[in-house]
C-alpha cells in the first residue's frame, strides 16, 4: 500500500494522498467532462471543465467522509488510527491493530457504507429540490439531464455515485467493508478470529477472480448486470478484481503473522548486537567489524551509553576515499531518531513499528541501556517455526497487538 504524501490533519487524524490518486483524479475529471458535455451540449468547454473539476473534488471528499466514518467509529472503540490515505482505488483507514471484538469489527466496517448511502440520499434529495421538477415532467432522460443547471447537475451525479459506492463496499469480498462484516459475523459465531479471517479472505479472492473474469468479458463486448460493458469499464473492473486478490492474500498473511507473534515478548527474539564506538572511523568499522563478522548493523556507543545505530547502507553513502577521515558519529542515525522496543513489548507491536518506519531492526532498550537488536530475520525465523504448518499452536483470540496495517478499503 502506497504511503503517498501528507496533506494535513482532520479531527486529529493525519490525511495522506497516494501518488496514484493524482492519476485517478485526472481520470475521473476527464470522464466527467465527457459526460457533462453529452448532458449539456450548449455549455461552454470552460463551464463543463469547471463543473467536472468540482464534481471530482466533491466525489473524493465523499470518499474521505466514508473513511472518516470508519476511523471515528474505530477511535471511539479504543483503536488508534494512524492515518487515512486516498489512492487509486479509493481510500484506506490505517488502524494500528485489528478490532478486538466482533462487535467493534462490525460497527467499524458498516460505518463507511452507511455514510456513503446517507450522503447519496442527501445529494439526490438536494438535486431534486434544486431542479424543482420530477422525471415525469420530461419525455426522455436526455431532456431530463439537459435541463439541469450546473448546481443541480453536481448533486444529481453525486447522489447516485455515492449510493453505488456504499452498495459496492457491502459486497462480501474481504477486505472490502462487506467482507469485514462477514468476518465479524463468522468470528462472533465461531470465536476463532484467524479461522474467520481465512474464510473471509478466501471469499475475497473468489470475488477478485470473478471481477477479473467479468472485466475481461466486458472488454470483448459482453454486458454484465450493474457493471455494463465496454473496454474502459471492463479494464477498471478487472483492475479492482486484481487489487482484491492481492489485498485478500495480504490480509490473511498479516493475520498469520499476528497470530504467530501474539503474546511473544520482544526479549525472546532479541539477539546480542555488536557495538562500535562513535569516534571510530569508517575504515575501522569496515575492517574490524563489518568484514570479520558479516553483521550489517551496529549499536553506536559513546561513554557507555547508546549514541545511535550505524548500518552498512550508511557506510555506502560515503566515498571510499573519505572513510579514513569520517567518523561513525558522522553517518549514524542518532539515538533520538531511533524507533526502539522494550524487552516486555509484544513482538507483534515491534514488527508493526518496523513496518511503519521501513527498517529491518530495532534496538531493544531497558532503562535507556541497550540489550541488543530485534532483527526482522529473527522475527521471520520465529514465524516459520511457530506459524501454521510448523506444529506450533496458534491462538484463536482476537489480536491484541498492533497489526502491520489494518485496513478499511473503500
Amino acid at each position: 500500500m502506497e504511503r503517498g504524501f501528507r496533506i494535513g490533519r482532520l479531527l486529529g487524524i493525519e490525511l495522506r494522498l497516494g501518488w496514484s490518486w493524482i492519476f485517478m483524479f485526472f481520470l475521473v475529471t476527464s470522464s466527467l467532462s465527457g459526460l457533462f458535455a453529452r448532458w449539456h451540449p450548449l455549455w461552454s468547454p470552460g463551464l463543463t471543465l469547471a463543473v467536472a473539476l468540482i464534481a471530482g473534488l466533491l466525489f473524493f471528499a465523499s470518499v474521505l467522509a466514508h473513511e472518516l466514518a470508519h476511523s471515528l467509529v474505530a477511535r471511539a472503540h479504543g483503536l488508534e488510527v494512524r492515518d487515512i490515505t486516498l489512492f487509486l482505488f479509493g481510500g484506506v483507514s490505517n488502524l494500528a491493530r485489528e478490532p478486538g471484538s466482533p462487535r467493534t469489527e462490525l460497527l467499524t466496517a458498516v460505518a463507511g457504507p452507511l455514510t456513503s448511502l446517507a450522503l447519496g440520499a442527501a445529494f439526490t434529495a438536494v438535486g431534486a429540490v434544486i431542479d424543482g421538477m420530477g422525471p415525469g415532467d420530461v419525455a426522455t432522460p436526455v431532456e431530463f439531464f439537459a435541463r439541469l443547471d450546473p448546481l443541480a447537475t453536481l448533486f444529481t451525479w453525486l447522489g447516485p455515485i455515492n449510493i453505488m459506492l456504499g452498495l459496492f463496499n457491502l459486497v462480501p469480498a474481504f477486505p472490502l467493508d462487506g467482507g469485514r462484516v462477514l468476518r465479524a459475523l463468522l468470528w462472533a459465531r465461531s470465536g476463532d478470529f484467524y479461522g474467520a479471517t481465512r474464510r473471509a479472505s478466501a471469499l475475497g479472492r473468489g470475488f477478485g477472480w470473478l471481477f477479473v473474469l467479468f472485466g475481461l468479458a466486458m472488454t470483448f463486448g459482453f454486458r454484465v448486470p450493474f457493471f455494463g460493458t465496454g473496454l474502459g469499464n471492463g479494464l477498471w473492473l478487472a483492475l479492482i478484481g486484481w487489487f482484491l486478490l492481492g489485498a485478500a492474500s495480504r490480509s490473511e498473511q498479516s493475520a498469520l503473522v499476528r497470530e504467530a507473534l501474539e503474546g511473544v515478548p520482544v526479549h525472546r527474539l532479541t539477539r546480542p548486537a555488536p557495538a562500535v564506538e562513535a569516534a571510530s572511523t569508517l575504515s575501522s568499522l569496515v575492517d574490524d567489524r563489518l568484514m570479520p563478522t558479516g553483521e550489517r548493523s551496529f549499536l553506536v556507543l559513546d561513554r557507555g551509553g547508546l549514541a545511535g545505530l550505524v548500518c552498512l547502507e550508511d557506510v555506502r553513502k560515503v566515498p571510499r576515499a573519505a572513510w579514513d577521515r569520517t567518523s561513525v558519529r558522522d553517518v549514524m542515525t542518532p539515538a533520538s531518531s531511533l524507533v526502539t522496543a522494550a524487552p516486555r513489548d509484544d513482538a507483534a507491536d515491534a514488527l508493526a513499528k518496523m513496518a511503519a518506519v521501513g527498517v529491518s531492526q530495532l534496538p531493544v532498550l531497558e532503562n535507556g541501556q541497550p540489550l541488543g537488536l530485534l532483527r526482522l530475520r529473527d522475527v521471520s525465523r520465529w514465524i516459520e517455526l511457530h506459524g501454521p504448518g510448523s506444529g506450533g499452536p496458534l491462538s484463536t483470540r482476537p489480536p491484541g497487538g498492533q497489526a502491520p496495517t489494518a485496513r478499511q478499503p473503500t
